[in-house]
C-alpha cells in the first residue's frame, strides 16, 4: 500500500460516490415526480408517498452509514496519534487540538510531528495548513 500524503489522501469510492448516490438522487427525483402526478388519485397517492418515504430512508441509511464509519475512523486516528505523541514525548497531545487538526498531523513523519503538533495548537492551524506544512513525504 502506498504511503498516504497530501496528494493522495482523499479517496473516492466509485460504488458509493458514482453509483449509489446518483441512483438515490434519481430515485428521489422520480419519487417526487410520481407523488406530484398522483395527487388526484387517492390510491396512487398512498403508493407514491410510500415510495418517497422509502427512498428518503434509503438515502439516510447510506449517508448515516458513511458518517458513522468516518466518525469511528476519526476516533481511531485520534487514539493512534495520541499514542504516537506519548511515545515520542511522554505526554498526550494538547487538548486544544481538534480532531480535524489531529487528522492533519497523521501525515507528518516522527521527526516533524511533535513540533508541528505544538505549532498547530498555538497557531490554530487548519487541517489543510497542517498537511501542507509537512516537509518530508
Amino acid at each position: 500500500m502506498d504511503t498516504q500524503n497530501y496528494a493522495n489522501h482523499r479517496q473516492m469510492v466509485p460504488g458509493f460516490h458514482y453509483v449509489l448516490l446518483p441512483v438515490l438522487l434519481l430515485t428521489f427525483g422520480g419519487a417526487v415526480s410520481n407523488l406530484i402526478r398522483s395527487l388526484g388519485n387517492h390510491y396512487g397517492r398512498y403508493n407514491a408517498s410510500l415510495i418517497l418515504v422509502l427512498t428518503v430512508c434509503a438515502a439516510m441509511a447510506a449517508l448515516f452509514g458513511r458518517m458513522f464509519a468516518l466518525k469511528a475512523q476519526d476516533r481511531a486516528i485520534r487514539a493512534e496519534e495520541n499514542l504516537r505523541h506519548f511515545v515520542l514525548t511522554g505526554k498526550l497531545l494538547d487538548a486544544k487540538l481538534t480532531t480535524r487538526q489531529i487528522i492533519g498531523l497523521r501525515f507528518a513523519p516522527d521527526a516533524e510531528f511533535v513540533a508541528l503538533a505544538q505549532r498547530a495548537a498555538v497557531e490554530s492551524l487548519s487541517e489543510d495548513d497542517i498537511k501542507k506544512s509537512v516537509k518530508a513525504s
